[in-house]
């Protein structure tokens, strides 16, 4: 069976390609998207993406998730540092999922050194770029075979 992945960005990150590039890098979301698409059909995963600058958009999508994935990624954007209603959602989906940051969050600004997810999150990943994404998919393709 080919594990199902939901790649789940938050806030702004819609603008990458935009957004300043020494923290985000050049890519935009779709290619972004597509590239991590690639990567998990490498290693036998079927992901699928959704981004929304909207919480209760995205609380919505996530709920609908629980018992449709086998796993996430999850790049909150800004929710990260504040957004408990998100930690909620993404604790409810009851799957394993990694928190993914394009830019070293921890050697930012002190405010994004708070993650609500953090906890409850697999693994974190940061400060890799789009690689990080990779790094990601090999976290959940090991919990999933364990």
């Amino acid at each position: 069976m080919t594990p199902t992945i939901a790649l789940l960005h938050g806030p702004n990150l819609n603008m990458l390609g935009r957004r300043p590039s020494q923290h985000y890098g050049t890519l935009t979301l779709p290619e972004l998207e597509a590239q991590v698409r690639a990567w998990g059909d490498e290693r036998g995963m079927r992901v699928g993406t959704f981004q929304t600058n909207h919480e209760g958009a995205f609380l919505e999508h996530v709920h609908g998730l629980a018992g449709a994935v086998d796993g996430a990624i999850v790049n909150p954007g800004a929710w990260t540092h504040y957004q408990y209603s998100i930690r909620d959602a993404l604790e409810v989906m009851g799957v394993p999922f990694v928190e993914v940051h394009l830019s070293d969050v921890d050697a930012r600004e002190d405010f994004r050194k708070v993650s609500v997810v953090r906890d409850i999150a697999l693994a974190t990943v940061k400060g890799k770029g789009p690689d990080g994404y990779r790094e990601a998919l090999d976290i959940l393709k090991a919990e999933l075979s364990a």
